[in-house]
């Protein structure tokens, strides 16, 4: 039993004595990170200690009133007011530290041409803030920021950098608040003003990019513009994608931007962020009584200060057009443009063969040779990707290997809302069972009785979502 209790003994002796040293290891560790820690804390102050400038301001300086901030806002040149308490200059090793896998992404040259470049952000919205953010951080070192509206309470929704303590603060004095806790060295210039045609160069003048949707003023001077579309009434992340204006489809936004630039003479060469995503099942916020009496609300949009929130936003949808948008404007600061952005829709090839096989299938019926049908391309992109998710109508709406577009009812002509997706030998039963020989309607013969109410149903439904989409793009 003596042998036993000695061994006993030394076992829980080498236990203990490899607890407690593992123990002292995390002990070491943890020490040795807040050592580290404390280290380039310490730096840091150094650093900005080795500059004249004052403290930090008290919150009622910062809020102040919105005239306060347009005086400081008049300089030509990018500036930072002293009462914000920001350095001019900042520790070259702590912006390579902090900026280290950019560096690493980009390289030297790359990195240089990105610290030189300078943007100015038109709107500092949900997507602006999104976008002035991520170009700070991303080694961008001159921001102008453009906008004369205050945080309101349901811009936190979506906003970048708004917080409850900053209602009622202009939107480009909170962003440059928190630019400037992140990146110390970037210059930012907040203009608590509109961009208005005749007083727009000031705003613009020295600049690389512009993130803006003045896009003719920017067009004719040679400035490099990117545009935001419409970010409302959106869900679906998957269909968001970088583009010409040129080829945007189904974005009522976009469609109308790219409608009034044709008009001006300016036919591509803008790239944008949009999604293709057909707006949801959502309403218009109300409209409060004293925009109606401005006039047609139609023609709200000519007032320099009309301002109402009548759109339904989701908050990521802004974010991430605005992540987009620094992603692409600091690849090209850089040299490494994203020169060919990929499509959603890039299935062309398949759209042209469904567009053809209805075209014959429409003559057959018709007993001639048609030539055009009432719908396109795009439109056949429409009814195969978004309204029927690239999916056959009947269940369990597989994925068709021989996919086929048809016209539901047989009574009804062609169109957007009356065509809909099948495997081919479903297309086929569909045609032999709804047309005679001869290419007529039979009588008694209704689709939703060959297929059921359940397919009916969702047909029905994805008329509604057309009936949606047309209401947009009025």
């Amino acid at each position: 039993m003596s042998n036993l209790s000695h061994r006993t003994q030394l076992a829980a002796t080498a236990v203990g004595a490899s607890v407690l040293t593992f123990g002292l290891l995390q002990a070491y560790n943890s020490y040795s990170r807040y050592s580290k820690r404390k280290a380039l804390d310490q730096e840091i102050h150094r650093s900005l200690n080795a500059h004249d400038f004052p403290g930090p301001v008290e919150r009622d300086e910062i809020t102040s009133e919105v005239n306060d901030y347009a005086s400081l806002s008049t300089e030509n040149e990018f500036s930072r007011p002293d009462k914000l308490g920001v350095p001019l200059e900042y520790d070259e090793d702590l912006i390579r530290e902090q900026l280290a896998r950019n560096y690493a992404f980009f390289g030297e040259d790359g990195m240089k041409k990105v610290r030189q470049g300078s943007v100015v952000i038109v709107g500092c919205g949900g997507v602006g803030s999104w976008a002035a953010v991520m170009l700070a951080r991303s080694g961008v070192s001159k921001i102008r920021l453009v906008d004369f509206d205050q945080v309101s309470l349901s811009s936190l929704n979506r906003h970048a950098t708004a917080t409850l303590s900053d209602v009622g603060m202009p939107k480009v004095k909170c962003i440059e608040k928190a630019l400037n806790k992140i990146a110390k060295w970037v210059e930012v210039d907040s203009r608590i003003e509109l961009w208005r045609k005749d007083e727009g160069n000031d705003l613009l003048a020295g600049v690389d990019w512009v993130v803006v949707d003045l896009l003719k003023y920017c067009h004719e001077n040679s400035l490099k513009v990117f545009s935001s579309m419409g970010a409302g009434a959106k869900c679906d992340p998957t269909r968001i994608q970088i583009s010409d204006i040129s080829f945007t489809v189904y974005d009522p936004l976009a469609r109308s931007v790219r409608r009034r630039l044709r008009l001006l003479g300016v036919e591509s060469g803008i790239p944008v962020v949009y999604s293709t995503e057909v707006p949801g099942d959502v309403k218009l916020l109300p409209l409060p009584e004293e925009e109606f009496q401005k006039g047609s609300i139609k023609e709200l949009g000519v007032f320099d200060d009309f301002r109402v929130r009548i759109l339904p936003v989701l908050g990521p949808l802004p974010a991430i057009f605005g992540l987009n948008i620094a992603t692409y404007v600091t690849c090209e600061l850089a040299g490494k443009p994203i020169s060919n952005p990929l499509p959603i829709k890039n299935r062309k090839k398949v759209y042209e063969k469904l567009y053809r096989d209805l075209l014959h299938r429409e003559s057959k019926l018709a007993g001639h040779q048609i030539n055009k049908l009432p719908i396109d391309e795009d439109d056949v992109a429409l009814i195969f990707e978004d309204l029927n998710r690239g999916r056959s109508i009947v269940p369990p709406h597989d994925v068709p290997s021989r996919p086929a577009l048809v016209r539901w009812d047989s009574t009804r002509p062609l169109s957007i809302d009356n065509c809909v997706v099948f495997e081919l030998s479903e297309a086929e039963k569909h045609v032999r069972e709804c047309w005679d020989t001869q290419g007529r309607p039979k009588e008694g013969v209704r689709p939703e009785k060959l297929w059921g109410q359940e397919v009916a149903s969702i047909v029905e439904k994805r008329r509604q979502e057309v009936k949606r989409l047309r209401e947009w793009l009025m």
